[in-house]
């Protein structure tokens, strides 16, 4: 059994061994930068996250599929270099959807959103590190949505040709921000609605999406299985992170969905009783 990686831009890590149960899907640690693929109960090989969430279920515990059979679609998929996990939320009725963190291969984006006739309405970004918004205006003009960030990380959007240096990989150039978003306020994908949460920390910006009827939260770099984002980068604080965790996400329910930036899913429950950096001692 491996032990965990440490990712660019993403999570704090200690080494442990680790090993996850998605539904009838059992995932093991992929190296930083090659596709992770699952087996099934049958021993086939199955891509990470290429399947709806609603099909794949949850992480850590034996929560039953039929949950997720509603009127939700969610495709998971990681893009970039990083991997990071970029979300298709849409509503099966209206075909209104939302896109958070586009951060590259766009094209395969749209695929998904062709293969369900999503309409874009929004594209929101959880925080303004390039492997999570590096495709944001390809998509715009692609779709015409807006682009939803949190203000206190338009700083961190004038670094990109920096972060992009950093980690080798071309800037995507300049990023322009339709809307602030904040919390108190809400997106929505047709009826499916996500109160948005300010929980700096990762970086001054950073938000999580919650979506209270499906127990599901996007959470950005601020949370992982059995991490929580690093936070020695501009922008960073352990204070202020551990404060978002403790005071505004681990106040959710433990039965919530936790979706990472990068990585397996997870519940708030899971990561109560068994993140090393959220544990009371």
């Amino acid at each position: 059994m491996s032990t965990a990686t440490t990712v660019p831009w993403g999570q704090l890590t200690i080494a442990r061994q680790f090993h996850w149960r998605v539904g009838r899907i059992e995932l093991k640690p992929r190296p930083v930068g090659r596709p992770e693929t699952a087996r099934d109960i049958n021993g086939r090989g199955v891509p990470h996250f290429s399947r709806p969430l609603r099909e794949v279920g949850t992480v850590a515990r034996e929560l039953p599929l039929s949950r997720y059979n509603t009127p939700m679609i969610h495709e998971i998929l990681p893009v970039g270099p990083l991997q990071c996990n970029c979300s298709i939320i849409g509503d099966e009725g209206t075909h209104e959807a939302m896109v958070i963190d586009p951060g590259d291969d766009i094209e395969d984006v749209q695929a998904v959103i062709r293969k369900h006739n999503l309409q874009v309405k929004q594209i929101v970004i959880t925080h303004a590190h390039i492997d999570h918004v590096g495709g944001a205006m390809k998509l715009r003009a692609a779709t015409g949505a807006p682009i939803l960030l949190n203000q206190n990380d338009y700083a961190l959007l004038k670094m990109l040709d920096v972060q992009a240096a950093w980690i080798g990989m071309p800037s995507p150039g300049r990023v322009d921000i339709d809307r602030s978003v904040t919390t108190g306020e809400t997106v929505a994908a047709g009826s499916h609605t996500a109160s948005i949460l300010h929980t700096p920390g990762h970086t001054e910006g950073s938000i999580c999406l919650y979506f209270p009827a499906e127990q599901k939260l996007i959470a950005g770099d601020t949370l992982f299985a059995g991490s929580i984002g690093r936070t020695d980068l501009p922008g960073g604080s352990m204070q202020k992170i551990l404060h978002s965790l403790h005071d505004t996400v681990l106040a959710l329910p433990d039965e919530t969905v936790v979706v990472p930036g990068h990585g397996p899913l997870t519940t708030i429950g899971e990561e109560r009783e068994s993140n090393p950096f959220l544990v009371k001692r």
